[in-house]
Parts: C-alpha cells; structure tokens; sequence
C-alpha cells in the first residue's frame, strides 16, 4: 500500500510538474512574443495611424492657416489701407464655411481691430490681460503657434487657435491670422481614435504639459510629471522626437510610443495596457492548468487501477499453484496460521484432509510428464468444484494435496473425502486419445485445541500413508 501511494506520488509530481512547466513556459513565450509584437510593429503602426488621421483633422486647421497667410488678397488689403472692410468680413466667414472651422479671423497691426466671420470683434490693446496672446504672437520667432483659450466670438468656449504671423511683400509684420477648433470636437475626435484603436491618446507640449485628451484619467492632471509611472520617465519622452517605453502604473504594465508633431510642436502620446493583450492568453494558461488537473486526475486514476490490477496479479501469482490455480504451500501456511488464531476466538471446528495421487509415477513413465500435469490439474479442478467457498486446497508438492475444511467436524469431512476419492476415480482425463485413469488415498484428521500447525500435519500425513499401505484408493481419518 505504501509503495503504491509513493508511486502515485512520483506519478502526480512528474505529471503536474511536466505540465505546469509546459504550460508556463508556454504562456511566457507567448506574452514575450506579444509584447515583441506591440513594440515592434502593432503601437508603431497604431501611432502612424492615428498620426495620419490627426494630420487629417486636427492639423488641417494649420494647413488652413498657413494658405490665409500666403494669400495675396489679405495682404493687399492690408497693405493698401483696409479701406472696405466687409471684404475682409467676406473672406473670413468663406474660410470658415469652406473648411468648417469654428472661427476664423484676422487681427490687423496697423489698426488693431480684431475681425471674425460675423464682423468687427473688438480693438485690442496691450494692456488688456486677454489680448496678450496677439503681443506674444507678434513677438515670436516661429511663424505660428497652437494655443488653447476661451473664444470671445462664441461664448467663450474653450477653442484651439492656430495664430499665424502675417508679413508683407518686404517682410513686414502687418498682422496675426488664423482659424479655430473647439476643444471638444477636438476631443471628440480623440475620442474616435481611442475607441478605433483601443489606446490611451494624450497631447503634451515641449514642458509635458496636457494639452490635449480623450480619457477622464488626464482630467484632474496638468502634466505627465504627475502621473505616476510616467513621472520616472517624463524627461526621457520629452528629449526624443520618438520613442517606446515601456511603464507601470496601478499594477498593469504599459506600452507608450511617442511621437514629435512639429505641426503642433506637441508630442503625440499613445499608450496600450498590456492586460487587455495578455488576457486571451491568460485565460488560455488558465484552461491549459484545468485541463492539466483534468488530465493528471485521469492518468492518476488509471495508474491507481493498473497498479492494484498488476498488484493482485501478482498477489495472486505469489500464493497461487501455476498448473492448478489452488494455492501454494507458501499461501497456505499463512491461511492455516491465521485459521488457527481465529479458532482460539470463535470456537469452531476444523478439519484437513491430505492426498496422493496413487501410482503417480507410472503415468509420467508411460504417458510423460504433460500428462502427469494434466492428470495432477484434473483432479484439482475436480476437488474445487466438489468444495465449498470457504474451504480452502493447496498443492502441498508434486501431486500431494492439502484441504482445510472450516467449521467440519470429522465424519463431515470423511464424507467429503469419500466422495473426492469417488470422483477421482470415475472422471479419467484424455490423452493422445486414450483415456487415463487415476486413484487417490487420502488422510483425514480433525484439529484438536491447542494443538501445534506442524503436528496437525504430521498426523494427516501418516494417516494417508497408512490409507496407501492398505491398498491405495480409501480414506483414513481419526479423531
């Protein structure tokens, strides 16, 4: 029992162990290759993509005003003294519905009136706290600039101005123009982005500031400084024109690829958590693991089967006579040991009988020895059948035989004799096509109490050899 236990644990230890490692080495190969995947080819693909759309629709505003600066009609109008300026009026509101802008508007140097689509906004002075982006503008060494403020024109609105600087034929500042977008379509458009692409997108300017986002987890922060995870790395991002990172925050871990949008002068940040991409393969290793114990628990169960058969077989094997199935004299000296304790509790009778079979000899001269075994295993096949469940046969040795007959008294156990002797005698065996006959003498003997294993043989034994010297072929018992 011991040993099969420790087996079955080897077995489980080498099962799980073999499977585990498999399964893990599995997992680990596949995030690294994912993880691989999401550095080299899928963010950098994800970030050109979404580059690609924000040159689209949100650096198109630049483009709009870059061509307002290059246009002929403003300058000359300015140059030639703003006399109409309704023309200026006209324009502006055609950009602004030509290229669906929120705003459009021009603010003169000569004059300092700030125009917009539906006419005359107001005259601007530098002492005013709200017309200091002109003089910021106008002082500049850049062409333009991107900058988020409240739009006068509209409520005050959050608005994204792209301010451009205007200069004349020699090269003279003569004004500040430009379009706008408003903050929340812009984010809408963010927001697009993120939910076509499952990414974290973030607009940061050269001081890491925010911008620009689509996610309420920038809401409540001003700069990537504060983020933790990223603060560790801020001064990295902002000193590459692009970049992977790779960080982590609230226990996930996350991919960030960054890139320089000179257009903006803002760093366009997309991030990936690796927990959405590592889950399918998470949960793969979770259902390997159930159908590892699966598995395990059946192999377990059918090692456990196939040990217990082989176990028996081999018990069986160990106490039982090859050529007759009866047991052998190893097995049944522990049965009559153990037999004899159990009388000393329960009180009950015992007999034994022991046989020969009778000119055992003269069949293997004159038939060979295969039919001296089939005669020995016909006889013991018939002493099986004539018995009981509970009585027992043994092949004491060559063609000797030993029965234990519990809870039989003696003349109960003569009658068996008799009528094994009788059997015996009418039932010969076929061999080569003759017929061969045999006899047995046997001894019969009841247990006394008290009385020793080895002299309850010793007496059945001289009384089936007192039954051959009578004639072969009888019973002898005694009390």
């Amino acid at each position: 029992m011991e040993q099969r236990k420790k087996l079955l644990l080897i077995v489980s230890l080498v099962l799980i162990t073999g499977f585990v490692t498999t399964s893990l080495t599995s997992y680990y190969i596949s995030r690294s290759s994912l993880r691989e995947e999401i550095i080299n080819s899928e963010l950098p693909l994800t970030s050109d993509n979404i580059y690609s759309n924000i040159q689209k629709d949100i650096l198109r505003p630049v483009f709009i005003s870059s061509t307002m600066v290059t246009n002929t009609f403003l300058r000359d109008w300015v140059i030639t003294g703003e006399k109409d300026k309704s023309k200026i009026i006209h324009y502006l509101a055609e950009i602004q519905e030509k290229y669906n802008t929120v705003t459009s508007f021009f603010v003169s140097e000569q004059t300092r009136i700030y125009y917009q689509t539906n006419g005359i906004l107001k005259k601007i002075s530098q002492g005013n706290e709200r017309d200091k982006w002109y003089f910021r503008v106008r002082s500049m060494k850049s062409d333009y600039e991107i900058n988020v403020d409240p739009d006068m024109a509209n409520n005050d609105s959050m608005t994204i101005f792209i301010n451009y600087r205007v200069f004349d034929y020699n090269h003279k500042f003569i004004g500040v123009t430009g379009v706008g977008l408003t903050v929340g379509a812009v984010k809408g458009l963010i927001k697009k982005y993120q939910k076509d692409y499952d990414r974290e997108i973030v607009f940061i300017d050269k001081q890491g500031r925010i911008k620009l986002y689509g996610s309420n987890i920038f809401e409540k922060v001003k700069n990537i400084a504060e983020i933790k995870g990223l603060s560790a790395i801020a001064d990295k991002i902002l000193s590459t024109s692009n970049g992977h990172f790779i960080y982590k925050r609230n226990g996930q871990i996350f991919h960030l690829n960054t890139r320089y949008i000179p257009e903006f002068k803002w760093y366009l940040l997309v991030e990936k958590t690796e927990e959405k991409a590592t889950r399918s393969i998470f949960n793969a290793l979770l259902i390997n693991l159930a159908w590892c114990t699966i598995i395990t628990l059946i192999v377990i169960i059918l090692v456990n089967i196939t040990i217990l058969y082989y176990q028996r077989r081999l018990e069986k094997m160990a106490k039982t006579d090859k050529l007759t199935g009866t047991y052998n004299r190893q097995a049944f000296d522990i049965v009559i040991s153990q037999t004899l304790k159990d009388i000393q509790r329960k009180k009950y009778d015992l007999s034994i009988i022991m046989f020969d079979i009778d000119f055992f000899k003269k069949i293997n001269d004159e038939f060979g020895h295969l039919a001296g075994d089939a005669q020995i295993k016909n006889i013991a096949t018939i002493v099986m059948n004539l018995l009981r469940d509970s009585d027992i046969v043994c092949r004491w040795g060559g063609e000797e035989f030993v029965i234990l007959l519990k809870e039989c008294g003696l003349d109960e156990a003569y009658k068996m004799s008799e009528k094994i002797r009788k059997t015996v005698k009418k039932s010969p065996i076929t061999y080569q096509d003759r017929e061969i006959f045999s006899t047995i003498s046997l001894g019969v003997t009841q247990y006394n109490p008290l009385e020793e294993q080895d002299d309850l043989i010793l007496r059945v034994d001289k009384l089936m050899y007192l039954a051959k010297e009578k004639g072969r072929d009888r019973s002898e018992k005694q009390g």
